[in-house]
């Protein structure tokens, strides 16, 4: 049996860049003080989630890859000897920015990036404002602990980049998130859409028969702007098996870091009794490929 400890933090963030970078830091050295090999963070976790506004002078929130963050976060796995994901937000050229996750090795290297594909542009989550759509394609990134399938946020509602991964042989399946719920949408609607977002990514799971770690953001970010009354994140970050089984979960407004075992060689066992893999019609998927299909 391949076990790997996968570590999640999830909190909440403020104003201040330093106070969040200094509360994850202390979270991912808790995390690896009880052995994590591997530690995930939240989607764009150095800030507030910034994308509720369209305002061209956030764009100065972001930074080159590498940079500051690959440099004091590199320096950080490199001292405790683990795997780290990160997501930032890219300044890629001038006026050209990415929301990009960025893997780091043990020794503090970059082991590889993947930039979002998919970029929603809804009410509170104003991103196509910010973000070019990603350009690397779904390729997993190869680590000392195993073949990452790292996707971002809005990717999660995609069974195709999922499947992709998975086909490109992703060992597991790594979302970093900030969603949740628009204080327009009443409590019932907000907790409906909780629901869905859990299911459908412990449906990726069962599909292609691969462990997934999601990591949200947790607490009230308020609207700069004032037109809405803000974003309360859903916090319910969770490590899910081959068959989306929830092996770990976070409180929707709990803060800290939990470590998992995650049984990598379950994989094997899973696909021999569900064989999705192997019915495929592949000579059948072209539609796929088409907007809409009628």
């Amino acid at each position: 049996m391949h076990v790997l400890k996968v570590g999640m933090v999830q909190q909440s963030c403020s104003t201040d860049i330093r106070e969040n970078i200094s509360k994850l830091k202390e979270n991912i050295r808790g995390c690896a003080k009880v052995g994590a090999e591997l530690v995930v963070l939240q989607e764009l976790h150095n800030s507030v989630y910034f994308c509720q506004t369209e305002d061209a002078s956030l764009c100065n929130l972001a930074e080159p890859i590498p940079g500051p963050s690959t440099e004091e976060f590199g320096a950080l796995a490199r001292e405790l000897g683990i795997v780290l994901v990160l997501s930032l937000f890219e300044r890629r050229a001038p006026g050209v920015y990415h929301n990009t996750a960025v893997v780091i090795e043990k020794d503090g290297s970059i082991a590889g990036t993947y930039r979002k594909m998919h970029i929603p542009d809804d009410p509170g989550y104003y991103e196509k404002f910010y973000f070019t759509p990603g350009d690397l394609g779904f390729r997993p990134i190869e680590t000392s602990v195993g073949t990452l399938g790292v996707l971002v946020c809005w990717d999660q509602w995609y069974p195709e980049a999922a499947r992709i991964m998975a086909l490109n042989g992703a060992q597991i399946l790594i979302y970093p998130t900030a969603i949740g719920g628009v204080g327009t949408d009443p409590k019932y609607e907000q907790e409906i859409q909780r629901q869905a977002w859990e299911l459908v990514q412990r449906g990726h799971a069962v599909a292609n028969g691969l462990p997934v770690i999601t990591v949200n953001r947790t607490g009230h970010e308020d609207d700069p702007s004032g037109n809405t009354s803000g974003i309360d994140f859903w916090g319910c970050s969770f490590a899910a098996g081959p068959q989306g089984e929830i092996i770990s979960s976070f409180d929707m407004d709990e803060e800290g870091a939990k470590v998992v075992d995650i049984d990598l060689d379950r994989t094997e066992y899973v696909r021999r009794g569900w064989p999705f893999f192997r019915d495929r019609r592949i000579d059948a998927y072209g539609d796929i490929l088409k907007r809409y299909g009628k």
